[in-house]
């Protein structure tokens, strides 16, 4: 069974920067699209930044140029680097991935991670 594991979050004063990583286990062999999605108390949960395979990347207006996503293929892993980081930022913290194919060649979709709080204050 494939577990993704966050690590990362914590407390930042407004202005700080913050570097989560979230890895994949079990029997993989490759994953597609990977992202990272937040919820705020009494908010939906939203996208903040999403990888493709092959790197290409997007993200929600309210982080661009602020947040950067990245992914190592051969770690299974991905990386959410945010600077300048705002209370409006203040969430728990998850990863996804959106499709993979295992070592048997069965592929599974939609996986979550446990998330990360996040916490912007002074």
């Amino acid at each position: 069974q494939v577990q993704l594991v966050e690590s990362g979050g914590g407390l930042v004063q407004p202005g700080g920067s913050l570097r989560l990583s979230c890895a994949a286990s079990g029997s993989i062999f490759s994953i597609n699209g990977m992202g990272w999605y937040r919820q705020a108390p009494g908010k939906q949960r939203e996208l903040v930044a999403g990888i493709t395979r092959g790197g290409s990347t997007n993200y929600a207006d309210s982080v661009k140029g602020r947040f950067t996503i990245s992914r190592d293929n051969a770690k299974n892993t991905v990386y959410l680097q945010m600077n300048s980081l705002k209370p409006d930022d203040t969430g728990v913290y998850y990863c996804n991935v959106d499709s993979l194919l295992t070592v048997a060649r069965t592929v599974e979709y939609d996986i979550w991670g446990q998330g990360t709080q996040v916490t912007v204050s002074s």
